[in-house]
Parts: C-alpha cells; structure tokens; sequence
C-alpha cells in the first residue's frame, strides 16, 4: 500500500510536466530546452542532497564499474522518455499526451520477458525469464479504452498529422521510461538508493542533453528567461520530488513484476492532475462527458489493476521454490 500512495503523490507531481510544457510550447518556447534544461536544472539539486547524506562517492564508484551500462540505460530512460514528451507538447493538449502517456502501463508489462527472477531452490538459485502478468494486463485494457475515449473527443479538433506527432513520440517514451528504469535497477543490484540513482541516470544522461542543447542553440538560440524558469519549476517537481518517489516506489517492490506494475498503473492519475491544471492554470475548454467517462475508466482500471496485481500467484512460486 505504502507503494501504491507513493505512486500517487509522483503522478500528482509528474502532472505539472504536462500542464508547464504546454503552458511554455503556448508562449513560443522550443521542446529542445524544455527537455534539456530540466536535467541541467535538476542536476544541483541532486548533488545537493546526494552530498548532505555522504553518498557520492559510493555512487561514482558504482557508475565506473559500469559506465556503458549507466549511459546507454540512463539515455533510454531518461533521454527517450522525456525529449519524445517535450516534443508531443507542440501538437497536442497537455492533458490529452497525460492520457496517452499512460499506455507506460501496457509498455511496462509487455517488457516483463525481457527480465529475469531469481528463486532459491533446493538445488541452489535460479534465474527464471518473468512472465507478462495478463491478469494485471486485463485491468490495463480498461484504461486503454478509458484513454482512448478522451481521444475520440480531441481527434474531431486535430489534423491526423499532429494527431500522430502528438501521440506516436509519446508511445515511444512509454516504452523507454520504464525499460531504463528496470534496467539501471539491475545495474545497481540494490547498493544504491533512490537519490543515488536519480543522480547517477542524470550525470549519466548528461551527453545526450548537451548535444541536444547545442543542436537547440544553433536551429532556434537560447531559451527565454521566461522558459528557464518555469523549465526550472519542472526540474524541481516533476526532475526532483516526483522521480524520487517515483523511484522510491519501484523500489519498494522491486523483483515483483506484478507489484511493480501496479506502481506503475498509479501513473494514470496523472491524467486528472493534468486536466485540473489546465483548466485551472490555462482556461482549457471543460471536457464533454465522453472524455469525462474515459477518466472513469483511468481511474477505475487503476483501482482494480492495482488489487490484481497484488494478489499472490502461489501456484507458480511454489513450483519455482520447488
């Protein structure tokens, strides 16, 4: 349970990703900073807490052991996952690409076989591939169809064309978040906590941000003051508090695939956040009852995704255990 609150407090923060991207896209800024500046910005911060607890050292000496790993896992998780977001925002709602994002739900469970677990036998440990958890997949189809209702309205104000540039960047991303997180969990096999690992995904990611900052610098010059800030208000919300408890979370649960894809599923949460901001904060037009009706479906596919993924497939531990 304490996963799943957790879970809920980083949709609340993830939120304001959506609803500041768009608020910045609507003001002339360009995705290429929205994107790179969130990591410069959350960097010292990082640094910040990581050294008031004495714990950088422990974590440079674990990204030498394994640096390809750190770069290639920390790019994917967090260079593809939030550079397609940022770019989505120059062609749809806020609100809208929340809904969307929350395909991570299906994405992180379709990823399970690309995984091992370990069980203790009686002929010593083994390493079993992790099945796709369909029961859990099933609630996940009730957000689908809950995410692809609120679609149905905005597809009757948007050209096919951005339809697809605001949807298809962030399918990739749904699939790219949660791969590198898992990933970068085995990298660190639990030595390092979740600051230690925000941190180290962040440093690790820096070449991707800084080449795509110098690309920024020569296609569209440097970012308005005005994009720095609230860049920098994302950084802390969505780069700082809700990665943390985002990671924190996982981490909880880690090795289980179906409790971890319950934390995973109280993303969709995110959707409402979103769409309270935007009308709160950008005057967005009132959802009709269509869209209405898809975040009942969000919410309570959330809510049965989340206590079926949690109820114990005994038969299979036993036989794994035997």
């Amino acid at each position: 349970m304490r996963s799943i609150i957790l879970g809920i407090f980083a949709a609340f923060f993830f939120a304001f990703t959506f609803i500041l991207n768009r608020m910045m896209d609507l003001a002339g800024g360009s995705w290429i900073w929205s994107a790179s500046l969130r990591y410069f910005f959350m960097m010292p911060f990082l640094l910040i807490i990581v050294m008031g607890r004495r714990n950088l050292k422990p974590l440079l000496s674990e990204m030498k052991k394994q640096p390809v790993a750190w770069f290639l896992w920390s790019s994917i998780g967090f260079g593809l996952f939030y550079a397609p977001l940022c770019f989505s925002a120059a062609y749809a709602p806020g609100w809208l690409i929340a809904a969307t994002w929350q395909t991570t739900i299906i994405s992180g469970s379709l990823l399970a076989p690309f995984f091992y677990e370990s069980f203790q036998t009686k002929r010593g440990p083994i390493q079993v591939k992790r099945k796709i958890p369909f029961k859990g997949l099933a609630m996940s189809l009730i957000i689908l169809l809950g995410i692809i209702l609120m679609q149905l309205e905005q597809a009757n104000h948007l050209s096919i064309l951005k339809l697809f540039l605001g949807v298809i960047p962030v399918v990739v991303a749904s699939f790219a978040y949660p791969l590198g997180n898992r990933k970068m969990m085995e990298v660190c096999g639990g030595r390092l906590d979740v600051f230690q690992r925000v941190l180290g995904m962040t440093l690790a990611s820096l070449p991707f941000w800084i080449v795509l900052a110098i690309y920024g610098l020569i296609s569209v010059g440097p970012p308005s003051s005005e994009q720095s800030i609230q860049s920098g208000l994302v950084a802390i919300s969505s780069g700082v508090i809700a990665t943390i408890l985002f990671f924190q979370a996982t981490d909880l649960v880690r090795g289980n695939m179906q409790k971890l894809a319950a934390v995973e599923a109280t993303q969709s949460m995110e959707v409402l956040f979103a769409l309270i901001g935007e009308l709160t904060l950008l005057n967005s037009p009132i959802p009709s009852a269509l869209s209405w009706s898809g975040m009942v479906l969000v919410m309570g596919g959330m809510i049965l995704h989340s206590y079926v993924s949690n109820k114990k497939d005994l038969p299979y531990r036993q036989n794994a255990s035997a």
